[in-house]
């Protein structure tokens, strides 16, 4: 036998790649005890905490709206399958989490989805599963978002319909239909 047909096969690792993003990181520099591009091992019986508080925390945020342990990430494995996870849970007796659009209160748990956005207060991380095998670790990507994640949708303004159902507004825009220009024209 060969040396290569000795080797053990190469296990595939599970992966956590996690986006930030905050209106003013550039200012209040809030993430800066963080390791963004460079993958980092977590034992697969850990749990990966975030928070204010760096002595309990493996993910230190700086801020001061911050919960001490704000939320904590458990890797697991499905009863009765080889399928491996995350579950989130919120540690923060003050500030709502959101997952997509699931709202946890304070030890609200939920099975973290392969790709969604975590949310509270100002920040927005989009969270994405690599799938892996090894049962021992599995790692984080860390990457700093320089736009939010989630862009705001402006929704048109209501305004009140009079009851003959015509808006006024209606009336306003008759005028205004587009007219042709020559592009050598002056304005």
């Amino acid at each position: 036998m060969t040396s290569f047909e000795e080797t053990e096969t190469e296990e595939t690792v599970t992966c956590l790649h996690m986006t930030f993003y905050h209106p003013y990181q550039e200012e209040k520099m809030m993430f800066r005890c963080l390791n963004f591009c460079k993958r980092e091992q977590v034992r697969a019986d850990e749990v990966a905490k975030f928070g204010r508080d760096s002595n309990i925390c493996r993910y230190s945020l700086l801020d001061t709206r911050v919960s001490r342990i704000q939320f904590a990430l458990q890797f697991y494995r499905r009863l009765h399958s080889s399928e491996y996870c995350f579950e989130i849970k919120n540690l923060s007796k003050r500030t709502k989490l959101t997952v997509n659009q699931t709202e946890l209160g304070y030890l609200n748990k939920i099975d973290l989805p392969w790709k969604c956005t975590i949310c509270f207060g100002d920040y927005q991380i989009l969270a994405e599963i690599q799938e892996g095998e090894s049962v021992d670790y599995f790692e984080t990507h860390l990457h700093l978002a320089e736009a939010p994640i989630l862009q705001e949708r402006s929704l048109p303004s209501l305004q009140p319909v009079p009851e003959s159902g015509i808006s006024s507004s209606t009336f306003l825009c008759q005028d205004k239909s587009p007219t042709e220009m020559d592009e050598n024209e002056p304005c």
